[in-house]
């Protein structure tokens, strides 16, 4: 039987007393491809209020978690539909008895194994999430699946080998070594720094475009006085 979301608040301690209880990161690599997940994603979202990011952040779901310290922190995952504030962690029956819609697991030499298997059939048995993905900083390793009935189903790459998120109405691929969101056209989604480079550029090329259109105004201005003709 599924338990409606106030059935499992009324089952379940005091929420305020749950904190995340997630590891560190495996390596200064996997940090960083996390904090590029984030940070791009709350770039091209930054106009909107009704997600919310988890990042390596603890996610509780049920009593017998709880009492047997069993705790599933995906690396990255994106809740929609909710209210964008801090959180300690997410407490499954205090958020309406919602789980992520898109989980993304880093794997490392340690986690592989467990992201590959363990989870995959967690989120997709449990949390019925709906899109599955997993990245290597390492080895690049690269995978997605989406929940197809009851059963995830890889998802298939195109020609450069991006993914397609429905959940994030972009594409997930490598590029550099990274973890990259393009979007539909084939734009990579910049980070901050990424889009106030293009922006100063983008005013350069103005700049320059615009000398060159004055230049060429006084050119012809100056041709024309030499025939006789005085604007």
């Amino acid at each position: 039987m599924t338990l409606t979301a106030q059935q499992l608040e009324a089952m379940m301690p005091d929420a305020s007393q749950l904190y995340s209880d997630e590891p560190e990161m495996e390596s200064s690599l996997h940090y960083m491809q996390l904090l590029l997940l984030v940070t791009c994603l709350d770039w091209l979202w930054r106009d909107k209020n009704d997600y919310f990011i988890g990042a390596n952040l603890t996610i509780y779901f049920s009593r017998q978690q709880l009492r047997n310290r069993d705790f599933r922190g995906p690396d990255f995952f994106l809740v929609k539909q909710t209210q964008k504030r801090p959180r300690n962690s997410w407490v499954v029956w205090e958020e309406d008895g919602k789980y992520p819609n898109l989980i993304i697991e880093l794997l490392s030499t340690s986690t592989a194994d467990t992201d590959r298997n363990l989870k995959k059939n967690l989120y997709q048995d449990r949390f019925h999430t709906p899109e599955y993905f997993y990245f290597s900083p390492d080895s690049l390793e690269f995978a997605g699946f989406k929940l197809v009935g009851s059963e995830y189903e890889e998802i298939a790459a195109n020609n450069n080998g991006w993914r397609w998120s429905q959940e994030l109405s972009l594409y997930l691929g490598i590029e550099s070594g990274k973890l990259r969101y393009f979007t539909a056209n084939g734009s990579l989604v910049p980070t901050p720094e990424e889009a106030a480079l293009q922006g100063q550029l983008q005013l350069q090329q103005q700049n320059i475009q615009l000398e060159q259109e004055r230049q060429r105004a006084e050119h012809l201005a100056e041709r024309l006085k030499s025939l006789g003709i005085d604007l």
